[in-house]
């Protein structure tokens, strides 16, 4: 690959939270910056940009990933959620969980929280709370200490296995 070719922008398709959008990006560009520059979709956050925080985490073919280790070219054709088209009813149980057991505070690492957590619901639902902290910690916060955020992934997986 020449270096021009690094920097020749291309054209990338996408479905992003359930809608198809088209939009131009270099072989360089982020995931991340792809959507929160090209479409305004600002609730994934930029921590890191290194993998390790997590505060950048979306849905990629419905498997969480880093969106700032991601190339946008790469995902052409596929499909992304972002917290802001997580909007099932498992999702809204995490937020208002997360919300009552003080599982936030100054809300930067929210949205990679939330949707590890929805990951982590949807296919460990007898989960205990070593499991929840050993799949969750990928996701850092600077301000909880962990506890809110463990008693509401606990206290969704708790509410989902009384209705089973």
């Amino acid at each position: 690959m020449s270096i021009d070719s690094a920097y020749t922008a291309r054209t990338v398709s996408l479905t992003v939270n359930a809608r198809k959008v088209v939009g131009v990006a270099t072989p360089r560009t982020h995931l991340a910056d792809f959507l929160r520059e090209q479409q305004r979709l600002t609730g994934t956050h930029l921590g890191c940009e290194h993998g390790v925080c997590g505060a950048c985490t979306i849905l990629l073919d419905g498997e969480p990933v880093r969106s700032c280790i991601t190339y946008a070219v790469a995902c052409d054709g596929r499909s992304v959620t972002t917290v802001e088209g997580l909007d099932d009813d498992l999702a809204t149980e995490l937020r208002e969980a997360f919300s009552a057991a003080h599982g936030l505070q100054c809300g930067f690492c929210t949205s990679g929280m939330l949707i590890s957590a929805w990951d982590l619901v949807r296919r460990l639902p007898d989960a205990d709370d070593a499991r929840i902290r050993r799949e969750m910690s990928g996701n850092l916060c600077r301000c909880t200490g962990y506890v809110g955020i463990v008693e509401a992934i606990r206290r969704v997986l708790d509410d989902r296995k009384k209705r089973r």
